[in-house]
């Protein structure tokens, strides 16, 4: 629930240091707490202490439950600022600004920024949240400035369903391409839309591993037509689609890894491949193969392949208690095979499962069976 303007007044106006549990167990209780402070505005007061709990957001900001979960992390947003900065953008209207999240980084990078919203309550928390910056109430459709980057982040679902045709957006991609013709734009997305037709760059984001957004650059913006952007502890890391020479599949080398979903998600894990000296194990699967890990990486050291059939039997060998079960290409269920193996022993293994193809697994050309692909745990590149 939304903010009321006379509640955004009240916690802008105020400071709260409270060490409550904020759990669905204890609200009843916490509320009844907050209550006794702050009268009718106890239940604003705790939406905002369980919004700024979530660790997305500075310390001193307002937020209310759905903001903060909209918010675009401050990682990423800092990472568009920067890319911004670098192409020499002086100024940005964000038309669906929100808190003013993307305002703070892009002020951070001395970016001139007007931020727009049709929620007052919104506005009202930007205008705390980014003192710095210019916030006015309009239509994202309905422009209000005539120069300068257009950032939008057009909502991304609808009756709880996630939404993957841009055509769908709240507003349309192609409604807010139109609303502003000529205009360089940077538009956020969730990444599993389908940009495939999008005339421009698009940027693929994780951050710690998760994958957050796809932005859609015009062309003017753009750095590649494809990148993946991995933001790790701190780091950078960026893939892009400049040609390569594929990297035949082959069999496992030393260890086996998956890629960032970023990597996965951009179509660029022939890319990564190649920038590492590493290969597929089947070129219709993004697990990735090679003689060490990349930095920053987490894979398995490969122990042994065989056919699914014989897994059990081959787990029993190794005295393997506990396995981490992966699971690609193949209608098979990590839970239910774990039973079915009847693990017992004081090993601890990482099991693939996958179809492989073209004899990397002793079949015929043109064929394929279910292998698995048996490893030690999980190690990072900084421990091998």
């Amino acid at each position: 629930m939304s903010f009321t303007l006379d509640e955004v007044a009240f916690l802008a106006a105020h400071t709260f240091d409270h060490d409550l549990e904020l759990t669905p167990k204890t609200q009843l209780k916490d509320v009844e707490f907050l209550r006794g402070l702050y009268g009718e505005h106890a239940r604003a007061v705790a939406e905002l202490l369980q919004a700024r709990r979530s660790g997305k957001l500075p310390a001193h900001w307002l937020a209310d439950a759905t903001s903060v979960q909209q918010a675009t992390p401050p990682a990423v947003a800092s990472f568009r600022a920067q890319h911004l900065a670098a192409l020499g953008v002086e100024f940005v209207h964000d038309v669906t600004c929100s808190i003013g999240t993307e305002g703070a980084l892009l002020r951070t990078a001395r970016i001139d920024y007007v931020g727009s919203d049709l929620d007052a309550s919104r506005l009202a928390m930007a205008r705390h949240n980014v003192p710095d910056g210019w916030f006015v109430r309009a239509d994202a459709l309905a422009p209000v400035t005539n120069s300068g980057v257009v950032v939008a982040d057009p909502a991304r679902r609808a009756g709880g369903r996630r939404i993957t045709d841009p055509a769908k957006l709240l507003p349309p991609l192609p409604d807010l391409v139109a609303a502003y013709p000529g205009r360089p734009l940077a538009i956020k997305c969730a990444p599993g839309l389908d940009f495939s037709e999008w005339d421009g760059g698009v940027d693929i984001v994780s951050v710690d591993g998760g994958v957050k957004e796809a932005c859609l650059y015009t062309p003017d913006l753009a750095a590649a037509r494809r990148r993946a952007v991995i933001l790790r502890d701190g780091h950078t890391d960026i893939v892009t689609d400049a040609p390569v020479d594929p990297p035949a599949p082959g069999e496992p080398g030393r260890f086996i890894l998956e890629p960032d979903g970023a990597i996965i998600r951009a179509g660029l894990v022939q890319h990564y491949a190649a920038r590492e000296g590493l290969w597929q194990l089947d070129e219709h699967l993004a697990y990735l193969t090679g003689d060490r890990l990349p930095t920053g990486t987490s894979g398995f050291e490969f122990i042994e392949q065989v056919p699914l059939k014989k897994l059990k039997a081959a787990l029993a060998s190794y005295d393997c208690g506990r396995a981490e079960i992966l699971v690609r290409g193949v209608n098979v269920d990590p839970d239910q095979l774990r039973k079915k193996l009847k693990l017992r022993g004081p090993a601890a293994l990482t099991v693939v499962v996958a179809r492989v193809d073209d004899g990397l697994a002793g079949s015929a050309a043109g064929s394929s069976r279910q292998v698995a692909f048996i490893c030690g745990p999980r190690v990072s590149s900084s421990k091998v």
